[in-house]
């Protein structure tokens, strides 16, 4: 099935989220044993890094790199959306 713009659930993009920048228990890609986030998530319109962007402060955006939570290209994709 192919993800849409429209079938994008605002609740999943959230939790993504918080798992990544917050908690560090997923990753935008499969990769460290973790499953990264569904089809459409990531790639094209960056809805996770988005919200994170506008949602955590740059403090928690730059521990998630530190961390390795991110990598650094996801690290500057997450960055072009912080106002």
């Amino acid at each position: 099935m192919e993800m849409t713009i429209n079938s994008i659930l605002p609740f999943r993009v959230q939790s993504y989220a918080r798992a990544i920048f917050v908690y560090g228990t997923n990753r935008l890609t499969a990769r460290d044993g973790y499953p990264g986030v569904a089809e459409g998530y990531y790639l094209p319109t960056f809805p996770v890094q988005s919200y994170a962007a506008l949602t955590y402060t740059r403090a928690q955006i730059d521990l998630a790199l530190a961390c390795g939570w991110l990598t650094s290209q996801e690290y500057d994709e997450t960055l072009v959306f912080i106002v």
